[in-house]
């Protein structure tokens, strides 16, 4: 694995261009303040009914156009979410392109899949955080970063060295910037966040919630044996590993992990697995979801109002109530 770190960056790329970060939500917010803490010249650009344009100027931000950042930015950064970006991209960025400008992705998903198809004589490159746009500020502020993967897949000149540049300046160089591509940054985020961070973890979480409320054990305190403490666990994993938590938890839960894991996570959950990853490597998630969101996303709608309406909610604000105090 190749790494990266900010005293290999040469800090001077970034700072010699017009950048323009193109979004202000998740993650477009904490690229745009960390770069100018960074003493980058950078500004940011919305489209006409963005509902962050209030957060950017209270930031200290002059939010300008998609178009008019287009046609004057040496660096673009693609912050838009990746069902918008795009028709923005078609109708606001293409264009106006020109040759020797920069198209930075923070993640890989519209170039990936061919949603979008830049002309050949853009770099197009790749810093993707791993981890929220909170979490990427937060770290920055604090003195330190998040590891990111980098990725250049067209570079009609320096577009590698830049790209690690603008890394080191939004914080990631401290943490540690990997090589690697598109397609590896794309296709494992969407599987990661199916499986286990946000698909797989919430539907155990509920799961198990109803299974031990149907049991007779009252929701409140159900809640926490099936959520609450989910934290708890995952900070000592994320410090120390999963071998590294087995030694903070008491022998009975780790006996009670290796028994009773195997049954829940089976091999039909293994093989269900391996479906999900040939959806994503195939393109076939990523057209759904470009379908259901051309749609009007009815169907999201839907699980979202049903996802908040589960009785699990109502348990966790009693909860959470009560540790307020």
């Amino acid at each position: 694995m190749q790494v990266t770190y900010e005293r290999d960056a040469d800090p001077a790329l970034i700072k010699a261009k017009r950048v323009v970060v193109i979004g202000y939500g998740a993650q477009g917010h904490a690229h745009a303040l960390n770069l100018r803490d960074s003493g980058v010249d950078v500004r940011v650009a919305l489209h006409a009914t963005a509902r962050r344009a209030a957060e950017a100027r209270a930031d200290g931000f002059a939010p300008i156009t998609v178009a008019e950042a287009a046609q004057t930015a040496d660096v673009l950064v693609m912050c838009a979410p990746d069902e918008v970006m795009p028709d923005l991209y078609a109708a606001e960025i293409a264009p106006y392109l020109h040759a020797g400008q920069t198209l930075m992705f923070v993640h890989g998903f519209a170039y990936h899949y061919g949603f979008i198809k830049p002309q050949a004589d853009v770099n197009v490159v790749m810093v993707a955080p791993k981890g929220p746009g909170k979490a990427l500020r937060e770290a920055f502020t604090r003195g330190g970063g998040l590891p990111a993967i980098v990725a250049v897949a067209n570079d009609t000149g320096g577009a590698e060295a830049l790209a690690y540049s603008y890394g080191a300046a939004i914080g990631c160089g401290r943490a540690g910037m990997i090589a690697s591509s598109f397609r590896i940054e794309t296709e494992g985020d969407l599987y990661g966040e199916q499986v286990v961070l946000c698909g797989g973890l919430t539907h155990l979480i509920r799961t198990a919630w109803e299974v031990q409320v149907e049991a007779g054990t009252p929701p409140e305190l159900a809640y926490f044996d099936c959520l609450h403490e989910v934290k708890l666990l995952s900070d000592l994993i994320h410090e120390r590993g999963i071998a590294g938590m087995h030694l903070a938890i008491s022998n009975t839960a780790e006996y009670g992990e290796y028994v009773t894991g195997p049954r829940i996570i089976d091999a039909r959950v293994k093989d269900a697995m391996r479906a999900v990853m040939a959806d994503v490597q195939s393109g076939k998630f990523a057209e759904q979801w470009m379908a259901e969101y051309r749609a009007g996303a009815p169907n999201l709608a839907r699980v979202r109002e049903a996802a908040a309406a589960h009785p699990i909610e109502a348990a966790g604000e009693s909860v959470r109530t009560l540790l307020k105090g």
